[in-house]
């Protein structure tokens, strides 16, 4: 994506956005009674709320953040969530018609912020998910392997190297027999996170370890953070595979590069040999359909976030037919992962974030 089309796309969101903070600001502000000078501090207030977003997405590409623009970057997106649930509860009480009085405005602010700080809290916190994937004729040296999923990490403006090490620590510390990355690794440019991506590095398996775009790198460099991650020692699966075995057993691994760009599930295991398990990569949940039609045993991916945090994480079923979790398609099976990271609002509220291990086992 060029700047124009970002800057020309981030006018029309913004105000959209703005108007849904104007929303929120006359139900905050009209039952205060405030006027004169008082009222228009309020709604610069209210203003600076919705702009800071906007600021820091601008902001991002231009490199050098320093202190002054991480407390930027951290202000702006939990300002973002912070809004994002006012709006919704704010629409609640419109669609329950709700009485427009200063205590109820107090009741949902307070509650707004209560849930901002422990979506944060929880953001930071990715719990490990242990997932038993039963395969038809599995071969006793496959039975146990073990793929550690990390997807939509999102190393940016709020997730940083602590973060990304702490993941890291914990991933080898699981002793997976394969690492796959289901892509959306990063917001931003390579050399302004290129220390942060750093700790992936360090991911240690027998087998490996393997990165499929997602949608993300392809706002960014997809080249380039491909090759960075290549430079890592993570091999990057474009529309094609590796072959992984294990004793007399024989596992595909491969990867299809993200919607964006050309997905082929069924040119990523072209000329692969005759094998066990067919595992496929992919970032977004979508290609499971071609996939199932390319005859794989499994799919990875992630993209949804499972929502991230309440109620997005209800209304996300609208637009993806598969949210998070396992699920059969026919002869396939597809996992999608939460997330290990987020994007946007650091927050994550009946969504939350994971390190996932699937485990393959005879059916």
């Amino acid at each position: 994506m060029t700047t124009r089309q970002m800057l020309a796309r981030l006018g029309i969101v913004g105000g959209l956005w703005t108007l849904l903070n104007v929303y929120v600001g006359s139900h905050v502000l009209d039952p205060t009674g405030l006027s004169g000078l008082p009222r228009i501090v309020a709604w610069g207030a209210v203003l600076l709320v919705a702009w800071l977003p906007l600021v820091a997405m601008v902001t991002a590409r231009t490199g050098g953040r320093g202190p002054l623009m991480r407390v930027l970057d951290w202000a702006a997106y939990s300002a973002l969530g912070l809004s994002s649930l006012l709006i919704v509860s704010f629409f609640v009480t419109d669609l329950l018609r709700l009485p427009a009085t200063a205590r109820l405005v107090l009741v949902v602010v307070s509650g707004v912020v209560l849930l901002t700080l422990v979506g944060i809290v929880l953001a930071r916190r990715p719990r490990v998910v242990r997932v038993t994937v039963p395969i038809a004729d599995l071969p006793n040296d496959l039975a146990g392997f073990r793929i550690l999923q990390l997807s939509d990490l999102h190393i940016g403006p709020t997730i940083r190297r602590p973060f990304v090490d702490a993941v890291v620590n914990r991933a080898n510390a699981l002793r997976p027999d394969l690492i796959a990355v289901t892509g959306d690794v990063a917001d931003g440019l390579v050399p302004e996170l290129r220390e942060h991506v750093a700790p992936l590095g360090r991911l240690r398996a027998p087998h490996g370890a393997y990165f499929v775009t997602g949608n993300h790198e392809y706002y960014w460099d997809v080249r380039g953070w491909t090759n960075e991650l290549e430079r890592l020692g993570i091999a990057v699966l474009s529309n094609e595979h590796r072959v992984v075995e294990r004793g007399s057993g024989r596992l595909v691994i491969a990867g299809v590069t993200d919607l964006s760009a050309t997905s082929d599930p069924a040119a990523a295991v072209a000329g692969a040999p005759v094998s066990n398990v067919r595992v496929l990569l992919a970032h977004q949940p979508r290609s499971a359909f071609a996939a199932q039609a390319a005859g794989y045993d499994l799919q990875l991916s992630g993209h949804t976030h499972g929502g991230q945090y309440f109620p997005f994480n209800l209304l996300v079923r609208l637009f993806q037919p598969f949210v998070a979790g396992l699920h059969r398609l026919e002869s396939m099976w597809l996992y999608v992962s939460r997330g290990t990271g987020y994007w946007g609002p650091p927050l994550r509220l009946c969504a939350p974030a994971e390190i996932t291990v699937l485990e393959l086992v005879p059916a």
